[in-house]
């Protein structure tokens, strides 16, 4: 007789999200959890065992497939909050043929070459935002450098490369908001993101067919109209939800929890300013140590899957836990929770690996370290204006990032 196991819940505001892979990891290797809503999952506690997952050709990321109960999803009214990320059909949620066939159609425009071509652009931003934080007051103002820089500047960027409008700006930054908040699993909120979701990135499609232009956008609604069977109408709306999102909302708590981590730890800021550390390793340590995705739902097991001696059975879902993985002393030693850009560690797993690998990871590399470089060229005195307590999680347990980061330009 199979037995049900006890599950864990996962906090869905990610209050400490540290503290709870820790509690996680003492349970065992993978371990069972409850998401936000009661969905049931697994979530392994590890580095060596989310590689493993991650890897293994017999965990698939399409819930239409593989899913045991995606045809239950329409019951749960309190599982709402999950469809803005499984209930898509992008690169995030196919397998197999499907997946290869969508990267395809964007991986040309993240390439090396591409994001140096960016390059240029990304400083002028940079240099634009910090003279606007310049003007909004004298030495020891107080400004919020989420909102004043770390936001903005990827946003900016973003929506440039995909040729979204000033006027669609806002809207999609607030869908991407409630798509990342999974603190209310009420039918009210699924229903308002979902009708965002078709509202929001369908006026941005029609925009560009009315007004093409040399954008990302404009690209893909001409593989839409001429080549269908690569890219149908459904696939567009959800690709260009999933890269315009995750083209800036990841980018900006790289940013932010770079420059906290870099105020938190003086002599880590002293040493990359005298050239003993680099921003590779800074951006490095925060992606492994304070990973912009903490948890990304959902992969699915297509059969049954066994790992360090525990059996996922087929059907089942499996939480991809970055921000497990990344605090593993297992992998990383017993200061695996502490932020160290001396470390030197680039083998973190936070733009993902294998098939599914992140292709923003070079452009979000690239935002990362001439933003961080900027910043601190332009405010070499910049300090925190919050204390260890008083900085407040994003209300996620998927994203890994502060509502605000309040700083003085001057001390």
């Amino acid at each position: 007789m199979t037995t049900t196991p006890t599950r864990v819940p996962i906090d869905p505001f990610g209050s400490d999200i540290v503290a709870e892979s820790a509690r996680l990891r003492a349970l065992g290797p993978v371990v069972p959890v409850e998401l936000p809503g009661g969905i049931p999952a697994w979530a392994p506690t590890g580095y060596d065992a989310l590689r493993t997952l991650i890897l293994d050709p017999q965990v698939s990321k399409d819930p239409r497939k593989h899913w045991r109960l995606w045809p239950e999803v329409g019951e749960h009214p309190e599982w709402g909050w999950v469809l803005g990320w499984i209930g898509v059909v992008n690169m995030l949620s196919t397998y197999g043929a499907d997946h290869t066939r969508l990267r395809r159609l964007v991986a040309p425009s993240f390439t090396a070459r591409r994001t140096e071509a960016l390059r240029e652009r990304v400083e002028a931003v940079a240099t634009e935002l910090l003279d606007r934080m310049a003007e909004a007051g004298e030495a020891g103002a107080v400004v919020d450098l989420k909102q004043a820089f770390a936001l903005p500047l990827p946003m900016q960027i973003i929506c440039e490369l995909f040729g979204v409008p000033d006027h669609l700006r806002q809207d999609v930054a607030e869908l991407v908001a409630a798509i990342m908040d999974t603190t209310d699993q009420s039918a009210e909120h699924a229903a308002f993101v979902q009708q965002q979701i078709v509202t929001v990135i369908p006026a941005q499609i029609a925009y560009r067919a009315e007004n093409p232009g040399d954008d990302l956008t404009t690209e893909l609604i001409r593989v839409r109209d001429d080549e269908g069977d690569r890219l149908s109408t459904e696939e567009l709306m959800f690709t260009l939800l999933l890269v315009i999102g995750a083209g800036f909302e990841t980018t900006v708590n790289l940013i932010a929890n770079a420059v906290v981590e870099l105020l938190n730890h003086p002599e880590q800021l002293a040493a990359v300013r005298s050239g003993r550390l680099d921003w590779d390793q800074v951006i490095d340590e925060v992606l492994r140590a304070r990973p912009s995705i903490a948890s990304l739902p959902l992969r699915f097991a297509v059969s049954d899957v066994t790992v360090d001696g525990v059996t996922i059975p087929a059907g089942d879902a499996i939480l991809t836990t970055f921000g497990a993985a990344g605090s593993d002393p297992a992998h990383y030693g017993e200061t695996a929770e502490a932020f160290d850009a001396a470390r030197a560690a680039d083998d973190h797993l936070s733009f993902g690996i294998g098939v599914h690998r992140c292709i923003g990871a070079p452009l979000a590399r690239m935002e990362a370290r001439t933003a961080l470089a900027a910043l601190f060229d332009r405010f070499p005195a910049l300090a925190p204006a919050y204390t260890a307590d008083s900085l407040e999680q994003v209300p996620s347990f998927i994203a890994y990032g502060w509502q605000t980061v309040p700083v003085r330009l001057a001390g």
